[in-house]
């Protein structure tokens, strides 16, 4: 795979033997074998050529990668230790590439001046629930009393009625009458 993706174009299974030659000794077989379980798995497909086929790869090599990494972040137990884990292996580069990456995915924000700080009102006691006065009742109007003069204390006083009888200092009461008997 990694000439196909290297030449990204259409290759040959020659084509393919004759580069990996150089590097070492292996057989126009196996290289034909490689390259139709590569087909058969859907990573290449091909294109009949005379007696021979182009093959032309189905995905780029970041795709394969991405869906690899993919396939082995969900099959973790705990997403975020693995990726924890796995940002800890990258180097400085790999990780500034990462965020590279991540500027690219997520749209950039406009600036926005930050808004201000929300400050709670302060708790107000519950205003106390308003009864209704009772209804008052207007007294009855009445009519204003006549005015009327002072009665004397005593019986009216005639000039036919005799007047009371003086006490004198010196009279005796009648006996057994008296005070203290």
């Amino acid at each position: 795979m990694t000439r196909v993706w290297q030449w990204n174009r259409p290759v040959t299974v020659r084509e393919v033997l004759e580069d990996l030659q150089q590097e070492r000794s292996i057989a126009y077989t196996t290289v034909m074998t490689v390259m139709d379980n590569l087909h058969q798995k859907g990573w290449v497909r091909r294109e009949a050529e005379g007696r021979a086929y182009r093959y032309t790869a189905v995905s780029t090599r970041a795709a394969y990668s991405a869906a690899l990494m993919n396939e082995a972040w969900s099959t973790s137990d705990n997403p975020a230790a693995a990726l924890v884990a796995f940002f800890g292996m990258m180097s400085a580069e790999q990780r500034e590439a990462l965020r590279d990456a991540v500027r690219i995915v997520q749209p950039a924000e406009p600036e926005v001046a930050p808004e201000p700080e929300v400050v709670p009102a302060p708790e107000v006691a519950p205003e106390p629930e308003v009864v209704p006065a009772p209804e008052v009742v207007p007294a009855p109007e009445v009519a204003p009393e006549a005015e009327v003069a002072p009665e004397p204390a005593g019986p009216p006083e005639s000039a036919d009625s005799p007047a009371p009888p003086a006490s004198t200092e010196g009279d005796s009461a009648a006996p057994g009458t008296g005070p203290g008997r």
